[in-house]
């Protein structure tokens, strides 16, 4: 018998490990196909083929076995001088008037972050806010707003972050003609992956991003599927279906975390970077993972 290079047998295991990993996460749908005889509006009999996916028959009309979907009432589009409305089945977190859904990130310590002109912005070492509520996988949707006056350079320009379940971050950045290293611009998930493309308005202007969301999962201490990010800013597609490779919190100039196993749920966290940045129009609907 002829023996296989062992070069090409180190390759194939190199290959298809990530391969077989990759699929790993998926579900694979049942489909099930038959063909039955009918009679057409002819009155001639003839074979008519059937498929199922997961035990539905496909263009199933019967809403027992094929419910619609709800029905919900659309958002509205924001404008610069007045945010949109959101979605029907959206909770709502910030609307510009009070600050009843947040709460300071320190244990029995009330928030020193304020609501101004319809925008909720933090004051001076007011710390982090995040929402009272909790969440895991979801739709994201904040609006936000760096300093018109464009002072400071890099990391020090309208610096801030929303993070998904009090740790993840998409990045909060005045990155209008402003250079910073690119993991850690406007719309990245800091530390971790740059956007696609820079989309920032110029300082001043309102901002928004969409999120969606996809919580990690964990098995006995181990990440078995990777958080994942689709964002749009300001309409833009920046993260297509992002798996998130770890951890983003902060390990010094050149490091971030990895992945720390935690709950199936966290809140909604703004950070306070000393840079009076303006948010507005939170809202959020929950996901199934």
């Amino acid at each position: 018998m002829k023996r296989k290079p062992l070069l090409l047998i180190l390759c194939a295991t190199f290959v298809l490990a990530p391969i077989a990993s990759a699929f790993a996460d998926f579900d694979t749908p049942v489909i099930k196909k038959w063909t039955v005889k009918e009679k057409n509006d002819k009155g001639v009999e003839v074979d008519v083929q059937y498929m199922s996916i997961d035990g539905v028959t496909v263009h199933e009309t019967d809403p027992a076995k094929c419910p619609p979907p709800p029905v919900i009432t659309p958002g509205t589009e924001s404008r610069p001088d007045k945010p949109g409305a959101a979605p029907s089945d959206a909770i709502v977190l910030f609307d510009g008037k009070d600050l009843s859904n947040w709460t300071s990130t320190e244990k029995d310590v009330p928030t020193k972050w304020i609501v101004k002109n319809g925008a909720l912005i933090s004051t001076k070492k007011s710390g982090y806010i995040r929402s009272k509520q909790e969440f895991g996988s979801c739709q994201l949707h904040v609006e936000w707003a760096t300093p018109k006056e464009a002072a400071g350079d890099g990391q020090g320009r309208g610096n801030s972050g929303v993070f998904l379940m009090g740790m993840y971050e998409v990045q909060v950045l005045d990155s209008y003609d402003n250079a910073t290293y690119p993991d850690g611009q406007a719309g990245a998930l800091y530390g971790r992956k740059a956007p696609l493309v820079n989309a920032c308005r110029k300082p001043g202007e309102w901002q928004s991003y969409d999120i969606v969301f996809h919580r990690p999962i964990f098995k006995d201490g181990a990440v078995v599927k990777r958080a994942t990010f689709t964002v749009f800013q300001n309409g833009v597609l920046i993260h297509d279906h992002t798996e998130l490779s770890g951890g983003n919190g902060w390990l010094g100039p050149h490091a971030v975390t990895d992945y720390e196993p935690h709950g199936d749920k966290g809140p909604i966290q703004l950070q306070d970077h000393g840079n009076p940045v303006l948010f507005r129009n939170i809202w959020i609907r929950e996901l199934k993972d």
